[in-house]
């Protein structure tokens, strides 16, 4: 059964406008905090006690790759300034906070990322793959998520509810933006700046679009034999229009691609926070 994908997209949308009209939606009781801490983009997220949308905020950001915390300092301090910027909305603290790691991570590289959230002064109350936290915030009980970040595309099967199967593999928006600085002969940093210009998509998604196809294969093989009737776009890498023709295609599995797939995983996050 696929989503009731105008209720999930109504619930991203007012976490959206949170963010970009950086203000705080009246709440009562308890917070829930997620802290997402991504390859391109560091969000954190804020919800009540009904899992309404309450505040967040976003920070681009280069101090993971591939699951991996590789600027600890500069991870720390993205995660102190969000964390700051939202009390300072919000007018109480952020005392606590779950996070997510890529499927198959596990040992110092997780204690890495509870580390810098902990660091930033926020006690980690959960840790969960990030799939799997983005299944929970679509409300996704059968399927395959599939969460395609800056450095790596991750699957979570779903069946009645439980995960039963979560692989990842290290292709991502990292490599659009190379295969991008290339064609054109850019720097990096020039190169990612246009390919994350919703006015360049009809430019840059051509370029990109072999890259988005493996990441179509690399799912389709990761699936294998588990029987999937529907797959879930989520990660900021999955934001160009027509992403989800390409994984149909591909897989020749139904694709479903949700308002703002970039802001659905830190949302799932913070529903794991208790």
């Amino acid at each position: 059964m696929s989503i009731d994908s105008k209720t999930v997209n109504q619930y991203i949308n007012r976490f959206a406008s949170l963010i970009e009209e950086k203000r705080v939606r009246e709440y009562s009781g308890d917070l829930k905090i997620g802290v997402d801490l991504g390859t391109a983009n560091i969000v954190l997220a804020v919800l009540d006690e009904e899992n309404e949308p309450v505040a967040g905020s976003l920070y681009p950001a280069s101090v993971v790759k591939d699951g991996l915390v590789v600027d600890y300092i500069g991870a720390v301090e993205i995660v102190r300034e969000l964390k700051k910027q939202t009390e300072e909305l919000l007018g109480s603290p952020l005392t606590h906070a779950a996070t997510a790691v890529p499927p198959g991570t596990f040992g110092k590289n997780k204690q890495a990322m509870a580390n810098v959230v902990e660091a930033a002064d926020m006690e980690v109350r959960h840790m969960i793959d990030e799939p799997t936290a983005a299944a929970a915030a679509l409300g996704v009980a059968d399927g395959a998520i599939v969460d395609i970040g800056g450095g790596t595309t991750g699957i979570s099967i779903l069946k009645e509810g439980e995960v039963i199967h979560t692989a990842d593999e290290p292709t991502g928006g990292t490599h659009m933006t190379l295969t991008y600085a290339g064609h054109h002969r850019i720097p990096f940093a020039e190169a990612d700046k246009r390919k994350r210009d919703p006015k360049r998509q009809d430019e840059v998604f051509p370029i990109i679009q072999p890259v988005m196809e493996k990441m179509a294969a690399i799912t389709k093989r990761l699936i294998g034999d588990y029987h999937v009737d529907q797959l879930y776009l989520v990660g900021g890498a999955s934001c160009f229009d027509g992403a989800e023709r390409i994984f149909e295609k591909e897989t020749g599995i139904e694709t479903i691609k949700p308002a703002h797939p970039l802001l659905i995983t830190p949302l799932g996050i913070a529903l794991h926070d208790g």
